[in-house]
């Protein structure tokens, strides 16, 4: 997502910074080019045309044209613009008083209610919020049974009240978690092809009689000027209060997270980044607006990280390093935790430094890891754990076990080594510093 855009804008900032001092003709034209990227990532004209007024009046004046580093002072104006544009600071869900806290997912039929309702419904209790989904989708065939299917799989219960007054339901869901004592309400409710009066009336309805603390409109990244054009709509009847943005990992040009909130005025809260239940995030506008602009987003790489090693783990794999042990098993361990992140070739674009420097078509090749997998794999452990053993009769041998050549086994031991050089150099600084409290990020 956004590659073209960031491409687009880095070229523009690039030749800013080729020229030294700026004229406001500079700034003018760069300006132009900033305007065409956006409107080709399917940003809406107005909000374009608003976020280039905006820089342009920052931009020309004395202190950014008289600057020593004007292009690098633009940068940082149109980076503080970006994270307006999507919503200035992190929204977060909102929660009532006295539970439960009800939550309407509404959107148009195909953008995935369903589907984030038990997202949503996950990530609450991995919060410590237990949550009851309410099936007031009568319409679609299979949406009550996809919806108990996936409370199956989270462990939450679904209240389903048959083929009736979806309103009615959404009422009787309620006051059923009010009796059990769960804290969250989460209603999937019906769409529909295209915004229509009776769809708005009966979610205006719906609204009035389980008074909602949020109405979160689930719109596909992917439909891009059209998603916002949907939450325009559903927000001049309901007033939703946020946004979740699913297929945000998919090929799109990002003109839906760049617009929604300049147009409706409603947040992006959270974004869908894949097909697994797990895969929902909270949208962080600095975070993206960052990775627009080749900047990285480390803070995201570390959540990441953090999630998948406790600290035990951390100070066990660091212990390793220090006293030189670490072996082709932990090697393997750590490629296949990494590999529950997601794409390798996403993660390395959120290094700050390395983002923008990779090639546009860069890519880490999903075979290549598991050519790598099946090779350590067909060692013994005792050869894993000392790859010194591994003569040219061994080498032969896990190559035909792997199904990969001799070369590929020398190219990864090599490869391997030097890691372990690298480690133990590490080591040898690592001892002479004082090691960091755990969990601190220095």
């Amino acid at each position: 997502m956004f590659d073209q855009l960031s491409e687009r804008l880095g070229a523009v900032f690039r030749r800013l910074g080729g020229r030294g001092r700026l004229s406001e003709g500079d700034v003018a034209e760069a300006l132009r080019e900033v305007r065409v990227a956006l409107l080709e990532a399917d940003v809406s004209l107005p909000a374009a045309k608003a976020f280039v007024g905006r820089v342009k009046e920052r931009a020309i004046g004395a202190d950014v044209l008289e600057s020593l580093t004007p292009a690098q002072t633009i940068v940082k104006i149109v980076y503080e613009e970006l994270v307006a544009l999507l919503g200035g600071a992190q929204a977060r869900l909102q929660f009532a008083d006295a539970p439960p806290s009800v939550i309407m997912l509404v959107g148009l039929q195909g953008s995935g209610k369903t589907t984030q309702a038990g997202k949503l419904a996950l990530r609450l209790k991995e919060q410590g919020r237990r949550s009851l989904l309410v099936a007031a989708d009568v319409y679609r065939p299979a949406a009550i049974d996809q919806l108990q299917t996936l409370g199956k799989q989270i462990d939450l219960p679904v209240f389903d009240g048959g083929s009736g007054d979806p309103v009615k339901i959404a009422a009787d869901g309620v006051a059923h978690a009010r009796r059990l004592g769960l804290s969250t309400v989460i209603v999937d409710t019906a769409g529909r092809l295209q915004i229509d009066e009776a769809l708005m009336d009966e979610l205006a309805r719906m609204k009035s009689a389980v008074a909602p603390k949020e109405i979160l409109l689930v719109a596909d990244a992917m439909t891009g000027q059209e998603a916002t054009n949907v939450a325009k709509g559903f927000h001049a009847r309901l007033g939703i209060t946020g946004v979740i943005l699913t297929k945000l990992d998919g090929d799109t040009r990002g003109g839906a997270a760049l617009s929604i909130h300049a147009e409706t005025g409603a947040p992006i809260k959270l974004v869908g980044v894949g097909e697994k239940l797990s895969a929902l995030e909270a949208f962080h506008p600095d975070r993206l607006a960052s990775r627009i602009l080749g900047m990285g987003d480390v803070l995201t790489l570390i959540e990441k990280t953090q999630s998948l090693y406790s600290q035990d783990q951390a100070k066990a794999i660091e212990e390793k390093i220090l006293k030189q042990s670490f072996t082709l098993d932990d090697f393997l361990e750590q490629m296949r935790q990494m590999r529950k992140l997601g794409s390798m070739t996403d993660l390395l674009k959120m290094i700050p430094g390395l983002s923008n420097r990779l090639p546009k078509d860069f890519e880490v090749p999903e075979k290549d890891l598991a050519k790598i997998e099946a090779i350590i794999c067909s060692m013994t452990r005792r050869e894993r754990r000392n790859p010194d053993l591994l003569n040219g009769s061994r080498r032969k041998r896990i190559a035909a076990g792997s199904g990969t050549q001799v070369s590929d086994v020398n190219r990864l031991v090599k490869q391997f080594e030097q890691s372990r050089q690298m480690m133990k150099q590490l080591g040898g600084k690592r001892r002479r510093m004082p090691l960091l409290p755990a969990g601190r990020i220095s």
